[in-house]
């Protein structure tokens, strides 16, 4: 398992629950506005693995779960070790991904090794543009999202509202496609760090935009902005 970062607490990124956070390194996406870039590449400074379990080892009692996010946390064979070795340990499991791998993450879900799920919706799942991913992506994304819905599991649908690749009619398409008893997530984008800023040299969405696109996608599940 290949961690590039480890963030030791965090009361934002599991709801509910008081958590870590491990990186995992390399992802399959480019979005332009990533907020991550070290960790996109699958090269760079590594976390060392047993000082991370030693880590969690102490914080048992302390700490509520481990959130495994990235890059892209599906991409690494030993995702499913690693999470049963966190299991083990007492903690509850979140797994942060861009959906591009289903069968990973349905094997996960089979195994119950995962208790939450957050899905990084990218732009409208019908199909991703070529800047964020490889047009061959948008299939595997949307498998993903279908299975999140039918899997009864807690879930979470988030989406970066970075222009030029989401808009309004983006966020109503997201929120028609996971319409149900979850919350979708608006993001503000920042754009302190990101992978190509250049691309990224227009106006974003301001907070009333995002407001108004809450309160649309309302319509069909429950929405917050942050």
């Amino acid at each position: 398992m290949r961690l590039g970062g480890l963030l030791k607490t965090s009361a934002l990124d599991f709801p509910g629950r008081l958590s870590a956070v491990v990186f995992a390194q390399g992802c399959n996406f480019r979005c332009p506005y990533c907020h991550n870039p070290d960790l996109v590449p699958a090269s760079g400074r590594l976390e060392d693995l047993e000082a991370v379990m030693a880590f969690l080892r102490r914080r048992r009692g302390l700490l509520d779960g481990v959130v495994v996010s990235g890059g892209e946390p599906t991409l690494q064979p030993g995702l499913p070790a690693f999470l049963r070795a966190v299991k083990d340990l007492g903690y509850l499991t979140k797994l942060d991904t861009n959906g591009s791998r289903p069968a990973v993450v349905a094997r996960l879900l089979a195994a119950e090794l995962v208790d939450h799920v957050a899905l990084d919706l990218k732009a409208d799942p019908a199909g991703y543009p070529p800047e964020l991913a490889p047009p061959e992506q948008s299939r595997p994304v949307s498998e993903t999202l279908k299975l999140l819905l039918a899997a009864g599991r807690p879930v979470e649908f988030r989406i970066t509202c970075a222009a030029p690749f989401v808009d309004e009619a983006v966020v109503q398409a997201v929120a028609l496609a996971a319409a149900g008893p979850w919350t979708l997530h608006l993001q503000r984008c920042r754009l302190e760090r990101t992978l190509a800023p250049a691309l990224l040299a227009r106006r974003q969405p301001d907070e009333a935009e995002l407001l108004k696109w809450r309160d649309l996608a309302r319509q069909s599940l429950s929405c917050e902005v942050r």
